[in-house]
């Protein structure tokens, strides 16, 4: 069943700030631009898992072991939604040839553009389900769909080019083909002009709000309390760019984890549909179970059939860049209005 319950100004309050703190902290501790090596982003990974757990702790006692088993069952869904994220984001960052000095900073915005957005689709989503009972058997057949895409046609294919959200900025705004250290604008010649960070900051929120559609469907499809959907939301796309520095390297050994993601998307699908049927919803022990379960086995089997295989800079194959015709606005074959 789905343990809905009062959420006081208060707790959102607390909520909010928590998060607020933990970003500007983030954000102080990283104002140098600095290169984040594997070591700090292990460090910083477990503070925000820490953090994410810590907080189920803190609703368990709070509203009890089924409120906090909601949150973690969604909190662990995110949590493997992001690790997909993590790979699209490199091969941005790699199409774009963003120094790795300043990757945390486009992740930083990135994050907190991610924040706003899920926030506004789990109230429009929040609203439609309780609205129009067939909504939950829509996002149902999506997630199904997105699962069965994942599993036999999932692309790592990522030209930020052919992004139409990058695409329209790059035509609406001058844009210069080079970074001005973490400078997101510059002034040439007396014009306001964005730099090449600028772009890939677009094209990492352009890309990632692709994402959120199917995550938060997916935390839906567990509980339709818009406070701990957001939360789970929240300290999963919080620990993202640790996440990322820690995984960019492994990225190319994680070969199985997109058939585990789509069971995940599947199952949340079905659960979304039998929600709707005499069935109802399926019991939190459940659905913990099988996340947990689906994770372990796509992680092992994949880390066990790449095993021999050693982490590469960017965890990604060598590709050329195509940071200059973006920036230009050139055009090709598939730039067409």
């Amino acid at each position: 069943m789905d343990h809905t319950f009062a959420v006081p100004w208060w707790a959102w309050a607390a909520l909010v700030a928590t998060i607020v703190v933990m970003l500007g902290v983030d954000l102080l501790l990283h104002r140098d631009h600095h290169e984040i090596g594997l070591r700090e982003a292990a460090v910083w990974s477990g503070v925000w898992i820490a953090v994410g757990l810590g907080f189920g702790v803190v609703l368990w006692v709070w509203q009890g072991p089924d409120v906090a088993g909601t949150y973690v069952a969604g909190y662990l869904i995110e949590k493997a939604l992001s690790i997909d994220n993590v790979f699209i984001f490199a091969m941005v960052f790699a199409a774009l040839a963003v120094p790795r000095a300043l990757q945390h900073r486009v992740l930083f915005w990135g994050v907190i553009g991610a924040l706003v957005f899920r926030l506004v689709l789990i109230f429009a989503g929040v609203a439609l389900l309780e609205s129009l009972s067939w909504t939950a058997v829509l996002l149902g057949v999506l997630l199904l769909y997105t699962a069965w895409k994942m599993a036999f046609h999932h692309s790592t294919d990522v030209d930020p080019q052919r992004n139409l959200v990058v695409r329209i900025v790059r035509r609406v705004v001058p844009t210069t083909p080079a970074y001005h250290g973490g400078r997101f604008f510059v002034r040439i010649d007396g014009r306001r002009t964005a730099t090449l960070l600028f772009v890939a900051l677009v094209a990492v929120e352009a890309t990632d709000l692709v994402f959120a559609l199917d995550s938060v469907a997916a935390v839906l499809a567990i509980t339709t309390t818009t406070f701990i959907v957001w939360a789970a939301n929240a300290f999963a796309v919080l620990g993202l760019r640790a996440l990322y520095f820690c995984l960019s390297g492994l990225l190319v050994r994680f070969v199985h984890l997109h058939y585990g993601l789509a069971v995940l998307l599947a199952f949340a699908g079905v659960k979304l549909v039998l929600a709707e049927t005499p069935v109802g919803k399926l019991p939190v022990a459940l659905t913990l179970g099988v996340i947990l379960v689906t994770l372990a086995a796509s992680i092992v089997t994949s880390l066990w059939s790449t095993r021999g295989t050693g982490p590469t800079r960017s965890g990604l194959p060598d590709r050329t860049t195509t940071a200059s015709a973006i920036s230009r606005g050139g055009h090709d074959d598939h730039d067409r209005p």
